[in-house]
């Protein structure tokens, strides 16, 4: 018993390490110090991104990294290192799908995080420079985590949404406070500084920029647009559009994806601790083992869209390239189900669980980990809706979320017990 006590203290005491050293530096990770073997970090140089313009070189990127164009965002609110190139005339440009993210401001540099199967998010600065400069790749390990490392983002490496009260130069007026978004949030609260292509049925901070204020107040409606030319030079981008559906799965996707790096690299640290107090234990019948099924606990209410955002009486509509390219990179079953079918109308998706299961930081997860997510989703698809056991995914749609998974991913059977 004073064994484990130790170890709980031990581990208890992980935060206290990390006031001096950042607990992703701690072993066994080591993230600063290790190398990564992520797409970007495999290209031998700047020579093998090809393109004449800053523009080339960044759908290069995203080809490279198989993102589509469609799923562009634009923020023009100075929340980036770019800040002083950020301004309702020159946004800043995001692309994202389910491991990788990059982000570009015209006459600035292109940022990369992608996940690597060991260190997780790893972050990188591409300098493209003009039509004869071969760019300049670098991994960084501090700058970035200022703000993708706090408890903003679990604690770990990770990514992160900001709704904030832009004013007519995108310079946040923190006076009238902030938002993390993620697909709990109300919509009223989502989007500020950012442009939003598409309808929505409830107003939202997106399309406008605002005066300092004694008192905080939320839009009663929000101006709708369906292409931003007129508003910016769009020939700077690679499209017109900054989809409102985009935005809400990559809030969905940011919540999820943080929980499950958390879990892997803290799973990863107690376990290590464990084996170095006691070489001949299990640290899975202990504190490892419980960490990964309470971290479980969570993952699955975020994978199941606990508390999702009313999206309004008519929901939401978007460019459908962006649904398009989104879904076809998905599995279906035979008979045409998958997790990443829209609905957009009081839910984002057909069926409430999501994508992610496919992502490489999944699939990437500690299988102590992975097994215990597994078996909780299990349970969840075979019991009744109750309350405490979400009561809103009716036992139909239970049934056909277990089938999708079932056709659809490997881990699903390796774990029925």
């Amino acid at each position: 018993m004073k064994f484990f006590q130790g170890i709980a203290l031990t581990i208890a005491g992980i935060g206290m390490v990390s006031a001096a050293t950042d607990p992703w530096d701690l072993p066994p990770l080591r993230y600063s110090d290790t190398s990564a073997t992520d797409a970007i970090a495999k290209l031998a140089g700047g020579d093998d991104i090809k393109g004449l313009t800053p523009l080339d070189k960044l759908k290069f990127v995203l080809k490279l990294l198989e993102i589509p164009d469609a799923s562009q965002m634009l923020v023009f609110s100075k929340t980036s290192k770019q800040n002083p190139l950020i301004h309702p005339g020159n946004p800043r440009c995001l692309f994202f799908n389910e491991n990788s993210y990059v982000g570009y401001v015209p006459g600035g540099n292109i940022e990369v995080i992608i996940h690597d199967e060991l260190l997780g998010s790893v972050y990188y600065i591409i300098e493209p420079g003009e039509s004869n400069h071969v760019p300049n790749i670098t991994r960084d390990t501090s700058g970035c985590l200022s703000c993708h490392g706090t408890a903003r983002t679990e604690s770990v490496p990770g990514v992160l949404v900001r709704s904030v009260f832009p004013d007519d130069q995108g310079q946040p007026l923190l006076s009238l406070g902030a938002f993390q978004s993620d697909h709990t949030s109300p919509l009223r609260e989502r989007w500020g500084g950012y442009y939003v292509t598409g309808r929505s049925s409830l107003p939202h901070l997106g399309n406008q920029t605002y005066k300092e204020s004694s008192v905080r107040e939320f839009p009663t409606e929000s101006p709708e647009l369906t292409t931003l030319a007129g508003k910016i030079d769009v020939t700077r981008y690679p499209r017109a559009t900054s989809d409102i559906v985009a935005l809400m799965v990559l809030e969905h996707q940011c919540l999820v994806q943080n929980q499950l790096n958390s879990a892997a690299m803290n799973y990863r640290r107690i376990h290590w601790l464990q084996k170095s107090f006691d070489p001949a234990g299990d640290p899975d019948a202990g504190a490892a083992g419980r960490h990964a099924d309470e971290s479980a606990r969570k993952i699955v209410d975020l994978l199941l869209f606990e508390n999702e955002a009313d999206l309004g009486e008519s929901g939401i509509e978007g460019d459908p390239a962006f649904q398009e390219a989104f879904t076809q990179r998905f599995p279906h079953t035979q008979s045409g189900r998958s997790l990443a079918d829209f609905q957009l109308n009081d839910r984002i998706f057909k069926y409430r669980c999501s994508y992610m299961v496919y992502s490489k930081t999944f699939e990437c997860l500690p299988e102590r980990v992975k097994s215990a997510i597994i078996r909780q989703l299990h349970h969840v698809c075979e019991s009744d809706p109750a309350p405490g056991n979400h009561p809103k995914i009716k036992s139909s749609e239970r049934r056909k979320i277990a089938g999708i998974l079932a056709e659809t991913l490997p881990a699903w059977s390796k774990s029925s017990d």
